[in-house]
């Protein structure tokens, strides 16, 4: 008999986002290589959306966030990392429906 399949859905103000694997290294702007060992405490990480709770109200699935590495909690599906964190734990968000944006782009 085949196994079921459940569909996961977010709860309350909970956001479940997919942070790009990045290659290690980075540049900073004034062309310095960065190397991938260098631990930054500070630095917060942009991540896709990819399922929302049905409390949330600033964020809609395919939006891209910002927030501290610190604020969330990890899971695995289907051999994906996810990333599960409250809405208010996040500090930005890049979607094409800007209401109060800053100016600046990804």
């Amino acid at each position: 008999m085949a196994e079921a399949k459940f569909e996961v859905q977010m709860l309350h103000d909970r956001v479940m986002v997919r942070v790009e694997q990045e290659s290690g290294e980075r540049r900073s702007s004034g062309g310095i290589v960065i190397p991938a060992t260098v631990q930054q405490t500070n630095r917060l990480v942009w991540a896709e959306v990819c399922g929302i709770g049905h409390h949330v109200r600033t964020v809609k699935v395919g939006d891209r966030v910002l927030f501290h590495p610190e604020d969330q909690f990890e899971v695995e599906i289907q051999g994906q990392d996810y990333l599960v964190m409250r809405e208010r734990d996040l500090h930005a968000v890049a979607n094409e429906r800007p209401e109060h944006g800053t100016g600046l782009y990804l």
